[in-house]
């Protein structure tokens, strides 16, 4: 090929579409300038009969393609890329790992304003400036409206945010201003979020073990460290003094929590330690403001990112720092779509990086301890609470003898009352929302069952509703069994509705808080629920595990656990690693403060191990006799798992297609990997879906990676794969 002929063909792009197939597409870019060819850039392409928008990932010299084949780009979005090469390259570790398709983790990656193809977001802030009139008005003629005057005399001094300008005049002397032609609206520039001292308080002197660990981090350089710290042990002021030396060195630090809830309590404490922009992202955040706070972090504007676990792939060009608290918690895995775990992506992230990573938990994972073991991780623990507190005495009571009423023993309701009078507060902990599990009638015997899902409807009595928990279906509370037309309804089991409801009736003078996803669908309403309690002495909340995820709530000096016998029995293997995580961060809450704290368990087995275990309060043990179990089972961490999902409307067709590529992988498995299956998931039937497994468990990554790569080959082929619809699922946390 000669020199100018080369010249004339047009460059090839690699480009990341939203698709289902498992590849990257390549598209010529006819008119694009040499300098524009980057990666990380967005194209509008036509892919198939419709137009998308792409990513491109990588700049190809030859496409195996015929040139006639090669689609041209429809249009070059960006004229700079959005995504840098080191996130492009965890973005491609990632979907290859997951076995998930390019599309939707590249696209992912972006927030969804510009995955929709939209413009960048203007990063000035809305202001207002003098009009010539305003320029010359005079004071007095402003006497008689006091607050205009105020807002004009601002304005003086030169352009003023609206935020700042409502906040000394108000918003009608604005509004007011602005109808007299006086003011008018201008784009400013975003102000520094600080200035001066970084700290916008003083450091807490921390213990010796706290010392430690903090200076075992070393920066500048990959390492991950486990922070196993009790609760209530000053693990976030380690994280806040390790920041602190981060931002000295002009670097970017991201923070991961596991549920949106806990954004604005730390959110409030990074804020109060350091005068530095600090921006929030997770998907209560709407479109366009998420897009303009992705936009800071990009420009390395934003010191800090506090995120749930899409942030780990948010663009930080000076990143110095990964902190994922509360790393154990299986909110960081994504259960539908790109099936990633966070906590696994920021380390990948951090090595690729190489900048420092710190794990932080009360309860680790198995597989984090299993790290820290085998020295991957460098294990640091906080053995003791912090100050003066002490860990929380625990109590049980047998349920076997005694009268139950809403779920709560005599004796309970006793201590309850006893806490309440001292000026306390208690949290009682069911991880049952609703009013009740079970609508049954006395007369038949009928159960109101969900029609699309293997579940019971709950009721919701406050609503007059039956709701499936599963599928979002509700339906009218009947009041007549569907089964005999008796009205002999009666409710079985207690969930958190019941319990306020009966509470409430039991404490009439004190404020009772339920805190679950009922309660808290509306943005910032946890923030009100929380400074309720706060600001209140004696005080009740109940509620589910959302309550035991890291919120402080220093004036609870009792925590109830309702019904500890429900994570005793559950098939998933992971079954007891969670209730002993559970039961212990329920107990944390207790006792934070200056006063001692109690837990009080209620059981129909209070002499089971795993409940003595729990209560002797040394969670390294409970983990290493339940790494002992795993490695005899040979489970996770000893074995590497997999999962492949078919759901179909007909469960024979999810079967059939995963028993069909069972036979198909036959010739390609080896006495280092098992399959198990096809077999029903744990819940077989979900929103008119039949949904079926087939388990691998491989000796090493590399044998699991190489079987899920014939598995994507060989399913393509399979004509029953048509009739269903399904996915891979590496490191499942669920089956």
């Amino acid at each position: 090929m000669s020199a100018t002929s080369a010249q004339s063909t047009p460059p090839i792009v690699s480009v990341a579409v939203p698709s289902p197939l498992r590849q990257l597409f390549d598209y010529s870019l006819s008119d694009a300038e040499p300098s524009q060819l980057l990666p990380g850039c967005r194209v509008q392409v036509e892919f198939g009969r419709r137009q998308c928008v792409g990513l491109i990932v990588a700049v190809v010299e030859q496409s195996p393609l015929a040139a006639d084949k090669i689609k041209p780009v429809q249009r070059l979005l960006d004229s700079a890329p959005l995504l840098d090469r080191s996130l492009l390259a965890l973005l491609d570790w990632a979907w290859r790992y997951y076995h998930s398709t390019p599309g939707e983790v590249y696209l992912g990656a972006l927030p969804p304003h510009l995955r929709d193809g939209a413009a960048l977001v203007d990063n000035r802030v809305a202001g207002w400036q003098l009009t010539a009139t305003g320029l010359g008005l005079t004071a007095s003629s402003l006497k008689r409206a006091p607050k205009q005057r105020l807002a004009i005399e601002h304005l003086n001094a030169g352009p003023q945010p609206h935020a700042e300008l409502r906040a000394v005049a108000g918003d009608s002397a604005v509004k007011a201003l602005r109808e007299r032609a006086l003011i008018e609206p201008v784009a400013l520039a975003a102000a520094p979020a600080s200035g001066g001292a970084l700290l916008a308080e003083p450091e807490l002197c921390l213990n010796g073990a706290q010392r430690t660990a903090l200076e075992a981090i070393e920066l500048g350089r990959y390492s991950c460290s486990l922070l196993h710290g009790v609760t209530g042990s000053g693990k976030t002021e380690v994280y806040l003094q390790l920041i602190r030396r981060v931002l000295e060195r002009g670097q970017q630090v991201l923070v991961l929590i596991p549920e949106i809830s806990l954004t604005a309590q730390t959110e409030q404490r990074f804020r109060s330690r350091f005068n530095v922009d600090i921006v929030t992202l997770n998907s209560s955040v709407a479109a366009v403001e998420k897009c303009r706070r992705w936009q800071r972090a990009a420009a390395a504007e934003a010191s800090i990112v506090l995120g749930t676990r899409s942030a780990v792939f948010a663009p930080l060009p000076k990143l110095g720092l990964i902190v994922v608290d509360e790393e154990h918690d299986s909110s960081f895995k994504q259960h539908e779509g790109f099936r990633y775990h966070a906590r696994d992506v920021a380390a990948v992230r951090a090595q690729r990086d190489n900048l420092p990573l710190l794990l932080g938990s009360a309860t680790p994972a198995l597989e984090s301890l299993r790290n820290a073991q085998q020295s991957r991780y460098r294990y640091l623990a906080l053995p003791e609470r912090a100050g003066d507190a002490q860990p929380p005495h625990w109590q049980w009571v047998d349920l076997r003898n005694s009268t139950i009423q809403a779920g709560l023993a005599t004796t309970t309701l006793a201590t309850i009352e006893q806490t309440l009078r001292a000026g306390q507060q208690v949290l009682v902990f069911l991880n049952r929302r609703g009013y009740a599990p079970t609508l049954l009638c006395h007369q038949c015997g009928w159960v109101a069952s969900c029609p699309h899902c293997d579940s019971r409807l709950t009721v919701h009595r406050r609503q007059r509703k039956l709701s499936c928990h599963h599928c979002d279906l509700r339906r009218p509370l009947t009041a007549r069994c569907d089964g005999c037309g008796s009205d002999a309804l009666m409710t079985v089991g207690e969930g958190t509705q019941q319990t306020e409801e009966f509470l409430q009736q039991q404490f009439p003078t004190v404020p009772v808080v339920r805190v679950d996803r009922d309660s808290t669908r509306r943005q910032g309403s946890f923030e009100k629920l929380y400074a309720l309690v706060d600001n209140s002495a004696a005080a009740l909340l109940i509620g589910t595990q959302m309550l035991a995820k890291g919120h402080h709530f220093p004036k609870v000096t009792l925590a109830v656990i309702v019904d500890a016998d429900s994570g005793l029995f559950a098939a998933d293997f992971r079954a007891h690693e969670r209730f002993a995580q559970l039961l212990l961060q329920v107990a944390g809450r207790s006792g934070r403060g200056d006063r001692g704290g109690r837990v009080l368990v209620q059981s129909h087995q209070p002499e089971h191990p795993l409940l003595s275990a729990v209560a002797a309060g040394d969670y390294a043990a409970i983990g290493r006799s339940l790494l002992e179990q795993r490695q005899l089972s040979d489970l996770p961490p000893f074995r590497h798992m997999a999962v492949v999902r078919a759901e179909s409307s007909r469960a024979d067709h999810a079967e059939g297609f995963l028993a069909e590529l069972r036979r198909a992988l036959q010739p390609h498995c080896s006495p280092q990997l098992a399959l198990l299956g096809p077999l029903p998931a744990n819940q077989e039937k979900r929103a008119d879906r039949f949904r079926y497994i087939l388990q691998i468990t491989a000796a090493s990554r590399r044998q699991r990676h190489q079987l899920l790569t014939a598995v994507e080959a060989l399913a393509q082929q399979l004509a029953t794969a048509k009739q269903c619809r399904w996915t891979i699922d590496v490191d499942p946390l669920e089956l």
